[in-house]
């Protein structure tokens, strides 16, 4: 459909063109007709719009005879965890998570935090809000009614049965929020740990004054980091805007790729859950299974997405799954993604090993260093893409196409895969234990990748 903001897995658009007030009323409507139930919870992130967005969508469940239980302003996996806790039929999140200040979107649920597809919900909810369907509000007296904002206390707990705090150690702990919505929960675990936090950007600000929240780009780092190497901390923790993702600075400032991070939470895992299985992206790959074998772990590849990992964690019974890109699941948080968990499993870490990230860290890198994902644009992303597999599968040891081409050598390996939502290819390289390899087979595959 032209023009609709309608993605494979959530919703996202430019303001006022595609997302407004009326399409999140009709959205709203459309989800009372697919999903139906009786409740549905409604959160949304500090964007300037989304607050109004969520009140439409409010509106259209109301008006439709659907109960609302609202959590206000919070980030996307609050929304996901009111929905399981409290037995409601869907989860709904305004939110543009890390999309530029005139985008806004939706993130939404089924009930126990299912994941919303095209092919379960959002396929039939484009049709209804952005086709001819009329929707005929409710009588007055069956109408739904607006619940009492849920209470943040009962997330907070949760968060905090993760970790046991009488056996953490006082760490200093610079926390970048970047003006999204991470700020209000360090505040509110603060009172219950023994950390001294250094808090940067820390109050939600939907102007967003210094700019969109995304550590996963290298420009956005420098004030976590900075901030670690000022104060002395022991690490350094950033969120996006709706705080799904964390991303990690070691104690000298130095940012932590999110791949090790993957290997290293399922250390974690596997060592109070022997035997578990453990679900990973194809992009980067040989440390995660080489940490989750030695640690008799299950290591199980998925397709990159959440709607992919939620899908194959559940049918897998995995206990965690891990992206580079920072997305974090667990079999304890409705198989979904949170960006609050993986930092109190590591410093959970830290406090038990005495380690510094550094430290754990380090032999990771040493061991399977990698590239890191690089962006390139191109005109014809699915030309480049089989151009690079017609010159390097011959001599592969290994190809796969389950995200992208992967191609696999004795030394060396690398994925590359085009973006869903730009003319982008998107490339990671990793070796054994060599570096210049990494750096060498960047350049070889920039230099294909450009001439084409």
């Amino acid at each position: 459909m032209s023009n609709s903001p309608f993605k494979a897995y959530d919703v996202r658009g430019l303001i006022p063109d595609q997302m407004n007030v009326p399409f999140a009323y009709r959205f709203g409507q459309a989800v009372a007709q697919h999903v139906g139930g009786e409740t549905v919870v409604v959160g949304h992130d500090m964007r300037l719009d989304s607050g109004a967005f969520a009140e439409a969508i409010t509106q259209g469940l109301l008006d439709s005879g659907i109960n609302v239980a609202p959590v206000g302003q919070c980030g996307t996996e609050e929304v996901y965890f009111h929905t399981d806790h409290s037995g409601a039929d869907a989860g709904i999140m305004v939110t543009a998570s890390h999309n530029p200040q005139d985008y806004n979107g939706i993130k939404m649920v089924l009930k126990g935090s299912r994941a919303a597809t095209k092919e379960n919900a959002l396929g039939p909810l484009e049709e209804l809000v952005m086709g001819d369907a009329v929707f005929q509000p409710v009588a007055y007296e069956n109408r739904g009614k607006k619940r009492p904002t849920l209470d943040r206390d009962a997330y907070v707990q949760r968060l905090l049965k993760q970790v046991e705090t009488a056996d953490l150690k006082p760490l200093k702990i610079v926390c970048h929020a970047g003006n999204g919505c991470a700020g209000a929960i360090i505040d509110a675990l603060e009172p219950h740990l023994p950390f001294e936090f250094i808090k940067v950007d820390h109050e939600a600000d939907g102007d967003l004054p210094n700019g969109i929240p995304n550590p996963l780009l290298p420009e956005k780092r420098a004030k976590a980091a900075d901030a670690v190497k000022a104060h002395s901390a022991d690490l350094g923790i950033a969120w996006d805007g709706d705080f799904d993702r964390c991303f990690f600075y070691d104690h000298t400032g130095e940012f932590v790729e999110g791949y090790y991070l993957v290997g290293l939470i399922a250390q974690t895992i596997l060592n109070g859950n022997p035997g578990a299985k453990i679900v990973y992206d194809p992009r980067m790959t040989w440390n995660t299974i080489d940490v989750v074998e030695a640690s008799g772990g299950v290591p199980i590849i998925s397709k990159t997405g959440h709607a992919f990992f939620k899908q194959i964690m559940r049918e897998e019974n995995a206990a965690y799954g891990g992206e580079m890109s920072a997305h974090h699941y667990f079999d304890d948080f409705s198989y979904c993604d949170t960006g609050m968990i993986p930092w109190l499993a590591i410093v959970a870490e830290i406090s038990a090993t005495g380690k510094t990230l550094k430290e754990m860290v380090e032999e990771r890198i040493a061991k399977f260093p990698c590239s890191g994902e690089i962006n390139f644009k191109v005109a014809d992303a699915k030309a480049v893409l089989s151009n690079i597999e017609s010159t390097y599968a011959p001599g592969a040891l290994k190809v796969e196409h389950i995200d992208g081409v992967s191609v696999e050598f004795e030394n060396w390996r690398f994925n590359v895969r085009s973006s869903n939502t730009e003319p982008l290819l998107r490339i990671n390289v990793e070796s054994r234990g060599d570096k210049q390899l990494v750096a060498d087979k960047v350049a070889e595959l920039t230099k294909l990748i450009e001439g084409n």
